[in-house]
């Protein structure tokens, strides 16, 4: 397994360090790492809500946990994660050395646009869907939105398992601060990156909060005591 997930976080082109100039954002509010105490009272928060969590130092062994959640041949779909790059699940999911059915390589590869709308509708009930978070409130509510819901349709109840990952610089005192994290934080920066993506700017279509899942283990949250995606 070492040999599958060796590599340390690596900063792209749309890291949060490379879009926050621009964005104009509250680095010191919204991307701290809490104190460990915070840390174990969240992590302990978000299980009394049925959420598995998985709590790495590294981003290495968050590569290596998700690519142990997911089992050998097992259909898989990921939503776009600035966390998910930067941990290196791209280059393993490329490798794909588990022999995974990914619906991400299909639909990219699709050049039919209605073709490719109708494979993002149904890998949001996929066998497992990975995805990134927006914000995590030390009262055990994890935070999602996206612009088209392309991610959030998987969250509620549609992917047969959701893996999510998240660096401890999500974490925020409320539920209300993880909604303005959401729109002060992750929205300026997603803006940023889907100009320069893209060409085109982004806005909040969707969120959903995580509160309670009322099936066992189905949600599994890999938390890294690092800052990593925004």
């Amino acid at each position: 397994m070492a040999n599958v997930t060796q590599q340390m976080a690596r900063e792209t082109e749309y890291s949060a360090a490379n879009l926050m100039k621009d964005a104009g954002v509250d680095t010191e509010r919204w991307n701290r790492v809490p104190d460990e105490a915070t840390i174990e009272r969240t992590v302990a928060a978000i299980e009394a809500r049925n959420v598995r969590v998985i709590l790495v130092d590294t981003a290495e062994e968050a590569l290596g946990a998700v690519v142990n959640l997911l089992p050998e041949g097992a259909e898989i779909m990921n939503g776009y994660s600035t966390t998910l790059i930067e941990m290196g699940f791209d280059r393993v999911a490329k490798e794909n050395r588990k022999g995974w059915q990914d619906y991400h390589a299909v639909i990219t590869a699709e050049n039919d646009t209605a073709k490719r709308h109708a494979l993002r509708r149904k890998s949001v009930a996929t066998e497992y869907f990975l995805s990134g978070v927006q914000a995590i409130a030390e009262s055990g509510e994890i935070v999602g939105c996206d612009k088209t819901g392309s991610r959030m349709g998987a969250w509620p109840h549609a992917a047969a398992h959701l893996v999510l990952v998240s660096g401890v610089n999500k974490i925020v005192p409320t539920l209300d601060d993880a909604l303005r994290r959401c729109r002060e934080y992750c929205l300026p920066l997603e803006n940023q990156r889907a100009q320069r993506a893209y060409g085109t700017g982004s806005f909040i279509g969707k969120h959903v909060i995580l509160d309670n899942e009322v099936e066992e283990g189905r949600i599994t949250l890999v938390l890294i005591r690092e800052r990593l995606g925004y």
